[in-house]
C-alpha cells in the first residue's frame, strides 16, 4: 500500500479509467481500501506508520469523493491528460448557455411568487438533470475522441447544471420545510 499515494484513483479504486464508474464497485472497494488502513488499525503502530496510515486514508476519502461526483470525476480525468483545470479560472464562453442559465437563475429568484413553485422547481430540476445527462455524454465523446478543449467546455458547462441543480433542490427544500 506504500506506493499508493502515487497511483491514481482509479488504479487504486481498480477500475478502468473511464467516466462511467461503477459507483457499488466504487463503495465495495472503498471498504475493502479503508479496512487495511484505517487510522484505528495502527494506533500501537510507530509515529511513521501511523503517519502513512493517515495519508493512505485522506488519498482514499479524496479519490472517493472525486469517483463519486461527476463534475470532479471529470474535471480528474482531464488533468490526468495533462489538462491544467481549476474551476476557479474557468467559464464557459457559449453566449446562448448562458443567457439560459441566467433566466433559469431569474426563474429561481421569483419561483415563490407562482401557483405552485414546487411544480415548477420539480420541473426546472428534471430540465436540468436532462441536460447533465447530455452534456456528460458531450464530455464523454469529447474525451474518448481526444478532442480535450471540446471536454473542457462540457466540464465548465456541467459545473454550471450541477450548481443549478443544487440551488433548485436547496430551493425546494426551503418551500418544503415553510409549508409544514
Amino acid at each position: 500500500m506504500t506506493d499508493a499515494l502515487s497511483t491514481n484513483y482509479f488504479d487504486l479504486f481498480e477500475l478502468p479509467v473511464s467516466y462511467d464508474v461503477d459507483l457499488a464497485r466504487v463503495q465495495h472497494r472503498y471498504r475493502e481500501l479503508q479496512k487495511a488502513v484505517h487510522p484505528d488499525k495502527y494506533a500501537n503502530a510507530g509515529a511513521q506508520e501511523r503517519r502513512i496510515s493517515m495519508q493512505h486514508t485522506s488519498l482514499i476519502n479524496q479519490a472517493l469523493h472525486t469517483l463519486k461526483h461527476p463534475v470532479e470525476r471529470a474535471m480528474y480525468l482531464l488533468q490526468l491528460k495533462g489538462v491544467d483545470f481549476t474551476m476557479d479560472n474557468e467559464t464557459t464562453m457559449d453566449a446562448a448557455f448562458l443567457m439560459e442559465q441566467m433566466e433559469m437563475r431569474e426563474n429561481l429568484e421569483s419561483i415563490r411568487e407562482k401557483d405552485d413553485p414546487l411544480a415548477e422547481l420539480d420541473s426546472m430540476s428534471a430540465d436540468v438533470k436532462s441536460n447533465m445527462n447530455v452534456m456528460a455524454e458531450v464530455f464523454k465523446n469529447a474525451y474518448i475522441s481526444g478532442e480535450l478543449d471540446d471536454a473542457r467546455e462540457a466540464v465548465r458547462k456541467l459545473q454550471f447544471l450541477y450548481k443549478a441543480k443544487q440551488e433548485i433542490d436547496e430551493l425546494a427544500a426551503s418551500i418544503e420545510d415553510e409549508m409544514i
